[in-house]
């Protein structure tokens, strides 16, 4: 009995880590990009049943310290969501991205 919950334990924290890489890895990607498109899309996980949806939309009201509005400021957030026995699940990670970041 103990050793089946360790090697559920065991599992699930791979499954935690996986999933944690590939929203950390959608993120990276994104904030790599020369350019920001602002949108949704659905990104389909090669051999597993994720489902990423990808949400990059503008922060308008973003402020800095001296009260100053940011302009060309982004929020880009990664949803996970696949299906667990008969219940579907999430999983978000999000970040900012200043629009001109890698323009010249």
């Amino acid at each position: 009995m103990a050793f089946q919950r360790m090697a559920h334990t065991a599992s699930l924290a791979q499954s935690e880590m996986r999933l944690t890489r590939i929203l950390d890895s959608a993120l990276t990607e994104q904030l790599s990009l020369p350019s920001v498109e602002e949108g949704e899309k659905t990104i389909f996980v090669e051999d597993s049943d994720l489902e990423l949806l990808l949400e990059v939309s503008p922060l308008d009201e973003m402020e800095n310290r001296k009260g100053e509005i940011l302009q060309q400021m982004f929020l880009i957030k990664v949803t996970a969501k696949w299906l667990e026995g008969n219940t579907w699940q999430t999983r978000e990670a999000e970040t900012w991205r200043y629009a001109p970041m890698y323009k010249p």
